[in-house]
């Protein structure tokens, strides 16, 4: 097992995700996307947890940046936007190898743990 958990601020879904594995004694590394953007097969993981491309777009951002985010409809521009802005992603991010979720679940990360 290999738990990434993706930020750019620290916020209470991180915290409680971080609060969860420590609990559990789970080793995991935080990753700063303001300091390591994810690569481009990353957020490609992260748009199909999300349930897309669009999904992925963090509609709660500030900004110029991020208004134009919002109105983009072409998947590969939002991946392109995301790549150069990572923190208008929908965060925290969870990753577990090839698996992820968007936020805070319990039970994904629960049923992770199960399976080793």
């Amino acid at each position: 097992m290999n738990i990434q958990i993706y930020f750019a601020k620290k916020n209470f879904d991180v915290q409680k995700a971080e609060r969860f594995l420590k609990e559990r004694r789970v080793p995991f590394t935080e990753v700063d996307v303001k300091k390591h953007a994810p690569g481009a097969r990353e957020i490609r993981l992260f748009a199909q947890a999300a349930g897309g491309m669009r999904a992925l777009v963090d509609r709660e951002a500030k900004g110029p940046r991020a208004d134009y985010v919002k109105q983009l409809s072409i998947e590969s521009v939002i991946e392109q936007e995301l790549s150069e802005n990572p923190a208008l992603m929908r965060l925290p991010i969870v990753r577990n190898g090839q698996k992820a979720v968007i936020g805070y679940d319990e039970a994904v990360l629960e049923n992770w743990i199960k399976e080793g």
